[in-house]
């Protein structure tokens, strides 16, 4: 008893360490574009336990429903240390009755003693221009297949850029975003070429889908891709549009058969696939030259940069390596800057400059810095100057250029500590310069003059013992490449048949979980699992890789092995349904059905693909 007490209240030690600890927030999640009578929800969500919540007053909305409350929490020990989260969620659902801009004010709950507010947050209400993409045809004959059209704005690439007037070498941010109404999958993209620019693609959330307001409508929009533009020459020029081939799913109503009152109820819409090629708009740009006059330090640099200079030690040994280093730093074309010129006395050996460079490349244009460092060796003694250093720019936002200086740099060469006395002391010869002595007993490597060791040999390679040593181990090798050759290829033909006979295994171990899911009412979790569980089958069974798996090639494939058309239609057809219902929880497509179809489709394929 007295242990477990003393567990007890260790368990309650660590659960106050943890609520100490954890920094509490408060916050809402709410869409930014809503449509008018167009219901959507508004959520509160605080990390810790609540007490008095007040919920805003939700001006120029119809509360439809709310407060509803969610409770969640999580308890996990990670190397002996207890972490514990909470989160208790508020949840309403709003309607907006009128156009304009309306603020949803901040709601507070008091959590450990503190109060807690949201930040008051605006909402757009639109009227929304309806979509009449998705109609089908219902005429009086009984044959007529239904279809459906795809509206010209129901699916666009719209491209922007921050700016249109700039100076060459200037960058510009170009955007392509994937404006969408309907359901959609992109088949494939052609990217613009760039003609003109030197360009640096930026990383973007191809996952990051939000709701927007285009030409009075709403879209799900997501980002496709993001450019910096560098113009590299003058003039007009045009940001090339992107393209992109996209498949449709549209929902057509089945053509009335007949007059079934039956059939009338449950007229159930089906999918219907449209193809089209969407492009974005061509955007033009004014690029203006840079003015003339340009100083001769200037090679190019456009943007707002800064010149730090690392000269060697101010006092040096004759023959002694050191390193100038330049560092240019900023906000600009910096990959395209090159390294200053820099004269140096005749008596230094300069070598090739060595660069390095830290950039990062964001939407607000390429940062960081490049440095060059030049490694040089004076041979002579005595006083010199390196002379002053010029790093010329353009500044687009001052529209001028902006020359920066390193001051001329002292430094004191001392006489080699290492010199032998064979070598020439270039202070005792009279008429030469000490800059113009070479002292080549270092430099040059004197040929040998002595007589070589030659023998004369009275035999030949070829035909020798190690020449036909060599030539039956090539034969050797060459048998027992071929020999693992067609082992290997045997293998690999063993294993595609081996994974054709697990194909209904592992289609039969997804249809479990699914069912599990099915059972957990998780229609997402559900027809995720029924996908992997055709798409694999399909896979597994006819050898074809996941890159080609699509329905063209899965009814040609089935077609050669002999499968009946309607079987093939009908294996397609649930997975359409399947991918259908991911997208329309309340669909065409109810859970335990497309199960028991599944199981039979799988089956009738088997049946025929295995004789």
């Amino acid at each position: 008893m007295v242990k477990k007490i003393l567990l007890f209240f260790v368990a309650i030690l660590s659960f106050a360490g943890v609520a100490l600890g954890e920094e509490i927030s408060f916050e809402i999640s709410v869409p930014k574009v809503v449509a008018v009578g167009e219901p959507f929800g508004v959520e509160f969500s605080i990390n810790s336990s609540p007490r008095n919540f007040e919920a805003p007053t939700f001006e120029g909305f119809d509360v439809l429903a709310g407060p509803s409350t969610s409770t969640s929490s999580s308890v996990q020990f990670t190397n002996g240390k207890m972490t514990k989260s909470e989160n208790h969620t508020y949840s309403f659902v709003l309607v907006a009755n009128s156009e304009g801009e309306f603020t949803i004010g901040e709601a507070s709950v008091r959590a450990d003693g503190k109060t807690y507010k949201t930040t008051a947050t605006t909402v757009k209400v639109v009227k929304e221009v309806q979509n009449s993409s998705q109609q089908g045809s219902q005429g009086n004959n009984k044959a007529q297949t239904p279809t459906a059209t795809l509206a010209e704005d129901d699916v666009l690439i719209v491209a922007s850029v921050d700016r249109t007037n700039v100076y060459k070498g200037q960058p510009v941010l170009v955007t392509y975003k994937l404006l969408t109404r309907v359901a959609m999958n992109a088949e494939g993209q052609k990217m613009p070429s760039f003609a003109g620019f030197w360009t640096q693609r930026l990383n973007v959330d191809a996952n990051r889908w939000v709701r927007e307001e285009y030409n009075g409508k709403l879209y799900e929009s997501v980002p496709l891709a993001e450019y910096l533009l560098f113009p590299q020459q003058s003039g007009s020029m045009k940001v090339e549009p992107l393209e992109m081939s996209i498949v449709a799913r549209l929902q057509v109503k089945n053509p009335r058969r007949g007059h079934d009152p039956f059939a009338d109820f449950f007229d159930v819409p089906q999918i219907q696939e449209v193809r089209r090629v969407v492009r974005s708009k061509e955007i033009a740009l004014n690029v203006k030259p840079l003015p003339e006059g340009a100083p001769e330090s200037f090679s190019g640099a456009v943007g707002e940069f800064e010149l730090e200079v690392t000269p060697p030690a101010d006092e040096i040994e004759a023959n002694s390596a050191v390193t100038y280093v330049v560092k240019i730093l900023g906000t600009g074309n910096l990959s395209m800057i090159q390294a200053p010129q820099i004269a140096l006395p005749t008596s230094f050996e300069q070598y090739s400059v060595k660069s390095s460079e830290s950039i990062q490349t964001t939407a607000r244009g390429v940062s960081g810095y490049r440095q060059f460092e030049y490694p040089m060796i004076a041979r002579a003694e005595g006083d010199f100057f390196i002379p002053a250093l010029e790093f010329t720019y353009f500044n687009p936002r001052l529209a001028k250029y902006v020359t920066l200086t390193a001051a001329e740099y002292a430094i004191h060469v001392t006489p080699d500590s290492t010199a032998t006395s064979g070598m020439p002391n270039a202070a005792l010869v009279s008429g030469i310069d000490k800059e113009d002595i070479k002292f080549l007993g270092r430099d040059i490597r004197f040929i040998k003059t002595s007589d070589g060791n030659f023998r004369q040999r009275d035999r030949f390679f070829v035909f020798g013992g190690l020449w036909w040593a060599i030539a039956i181990g090539m034969v050797v090798v060459f048998v027992a490449t071929m020999l693992w050759l067609r082992r290997y290829l045997k293998q690999m033909r063993n294993q595609a048949m081996l994974k054709g006979k697990r194909a209904n295994k592992v289609a039969l171990a997804r249809f479990r979980a699914a069912e599990k899911y099915m059972k957990e009412q998780n229609n997402r979790g559900f027809y995720e699992e029924m996908l992997r569980g055709l798409w694999g089958y399909l896979g597994d069974k006819l050898n074809i890789p996941a890159a080609d798996l699509t329905k063209e090639n899965v009814r040609e494939r089935l077609a050669r092995k002999g499968v009946a058309s309607e079987d093939v239609e009908a294996y397609v057809g649930l997975i359409t349904d399947c991918e259908y219902a991911q997208y329309a929880p309340v669909g065409s497509v109810h859970i335990e059905d497309a199960y028991l179809r599944g199981v039979e489709a799988i089956s009738r394929l088997e049946a025929v693909i295995n004789k």
